[in-house]
């Protein structure tokens, strides 16, 4: 049910008035996702904000997010509504210390993660996505060693996928970390015919349970799309939940719930800073506005194409 106080009106005028275009992730909340001009996980995002052609992108996201979408469009506005929706996984590889990690590796090249700061993507060789990390993996010749950062699940899993070595930065998820083995076991006892479908920064102990293991889009399409359940345990941020039940409204997903139940442990609390009125307010004021370093820029630009190139 809409506002007394019809928001979304307020930001479709904004948006037009602003030639604007929104783009949200998978985990925002679904009122976000649902007035948003696209949706999907890192790897679309990515594109979407490349082919845009508006005079403003609106990113309803993380703040890394709103720097690629900045990296790619140096000429356009890029705001985000709130400038503390940050990430642990970025957080976790200070761009200093990730440059003295690959000079102690001289030999290796630098494989980052999407979900890192414009610092570390401009340190980077090639950029990846849970969608397409397997594929920029194998595209490494198979006698290059491989540093890979900043996420250690999406990493260990990546070494079970291409069959490689990999020095691997120990960074992680809050929200995947989070997730209860023995919760997982239990709801499997309860829906003993569910598919569990995890994303690859779970815990390994997690994805050993996996029927399904990939990146939110692939789970969406996992999900509403299999012949072999009705019922899914998701492992992964709450918010992909809303896109599964508009396209299969009749099956049941059931999120994985953390160690502790009283905590709303399965939302990101980063993700969740964005609401409707820092939408609207952002389109009005036309900030927060991410801004970078043009030489950051051009560094960080260069990895990234490399990855949309795969």
């Amino acid at each position: 049910m809409r506002p007394v106080t019809d928001i979304f009106d307020e930001i479709d005028a904004l948006r037009e008035q602003r030639n604007a275009v929104i783009l949200a992730h998978y985990y925002q909340d679904p009122d976000i996702q649902d007035l948003a001009d696209f949706i999907g996980d890192s790897l679309q995002l990515a594109e979407a904000a490349r082919d845009t052609t508006a005079d403003v992108i609106v990113f309803c996201g993380v703040h890394f997010m709103g720097e690629t979408a900045k990296i790619l469009n140096p000429e356009r506005i890029v705001v985000v509504p709130d400038m503390e929706a940050g990430c642990s996984l970025a957080d976790s590889a200070p761009t200093a210390r990730v440059e003295k990690w690959k000079a102690d590796h001289p030999d290796h090249v630098l494989v980052s993660y999407v979900n890192c700061s414009a610092g570390v993507k401009a340190l980077s060789d090639v950029i990846c996505t849970s969608s397409n990390a397997t594929r920029v993996i194998d595209s490494i010749p198979a006698d290059q060693g491989i540093l890979f950062c900043p996420d250690r699940n999406l990493g260990a899993w990546l070494e079970k996928q291409s069959g490689r070595d990999m020095e691997l930065w120990q960074g992680t998820c809050i929200v995947h970390e989070t997730f209860s083995e023995k919760r997982l076991v239990e709801l499997k006892v309860r829906h003993p015919d569910a598919k569990v479908i995890c994303h690859p920064e779970c815990e390994p102990s997690l994805l050993a349970h996996a029927d399904h293991i990939g990146s939110t889009t692939s789970l969406l399409k996992y999900a509403t799309e299999t012949d072999e359940a009705d019922t899914f345990i998701v492992g992964t941020e709450v918010g992909i939940i809303h896109q599964m039940e508009k396209a299969r409204p009749e099956r049941n997903y059931i999120p994985l719930p953390g160690m502790d139940e009283s905590c709303a442990c399965n939302e990101c609390p980063h993700m969740k800073r964005n609401t409707l009125e820092k939408i609207r307010d952002c389109l009005r004021d036309l900030q927060p506005r991410i801004e970078m370093d043009e030489e950051v820029r051009l560094q960080a630009l260069a990895p990234i194409e490399r990855m949309l190139s795969l």
